[in-house]
């Protein structure tokens, strides 16, 4: 038993690598070209992909309504509350603006305040973690029951906030309650729970199958 898990994660692992690859990505998530993801069935050209160790996860910025589900879902899942501020797929905080902050010609962006269309955002699982890099603690690992997602440990961590300060992305998130920091364990939860399919997590499995029958032949 042990051994056929040990098989499937390793070939998760190559097809992971080979997506990268193909892709032309050195860290876990990216903006992939329509090309590529229309091999996955992604025809929204506002689809992001997040190549995590569990799988694909794809965004579509055009089917996502801002409702806050997948937040709702991380929290009460990982946290044992409904607190979207430290959830670990963010939406809120691009509510208003996109995630491009205010910007002069707002009402053209994405947001409330623009176009409407809302920007779900996780973290990217990068190869060389920046977080994890800055943690002082070492709080920050690679877990190996996780798929090797990027994960805190809480007894560890002393939330002094240098994980958040170091992403790019601003994807870890102290809380003000415990003063831990938070972050994506790529659980694939929020995708499970959004009721407009804005989140999706495709297997490595489907993921090979795919472009296999689009004539990509893996090494």
């Amino acid at each position: 038993m042990e051994e056929n898990s040990k098989k499937k994660f390793l070939e998760r692992e190559t097809t992971r690598r080979e997506f990268l690859k193909l892709t032309g990505k050195s860290f876990g998530g990216a903006v992939i070209s329509m090309s590529i993801l229309s091999m996955l069935g992604c025809e929204s050209e506002q689809t992001v992909a997040y190549a995590l160790p569990s799988g694909l996860l794809v965004a579509d910025a055009s089917r996502c309504t801002g409702c806050q589900r997948c937040e709702i879902s991380c929290t009460s899942i990982h946290d044992e509350k409904i607190q979207p501020y430290i959830s670990r797929v963010k939406v809120s905080e691009n509510y208003n603006f996109g995630s491009e902050g205010p910007r002069i010609d707002y009402y053209r962006q994405d947001g409330q305040f623009g176009n409407l269309s809302m920007s779900p955002e996780t973290c990217k699982q990068c190869r060389e973690p920046y977080c994890g890099r800055a943690c002082p603690t070492g709080a920050i690992y690679s877990d190996s029951k996780q798929g090797n997602a990027r994960v805190i440990d809480a007894s560890k961590c002393m939330g002094c906030g240098a994980c958040r300060d170091a992403c790019p992305w601003n994807m870890p998130t102290v809380d003000p309650e415990t003063k831990k920091s938070t972050k994506c364990v790529a659980c694939g939860y929020c995708a499970e729970n959004c009721p407009t399919g804005a989140l999706r997590m495709i297997p490595w499995e489907d993921v090979k199958k795919a472009m296999r029958k689009n004539g990509y032949r893996f090494s």
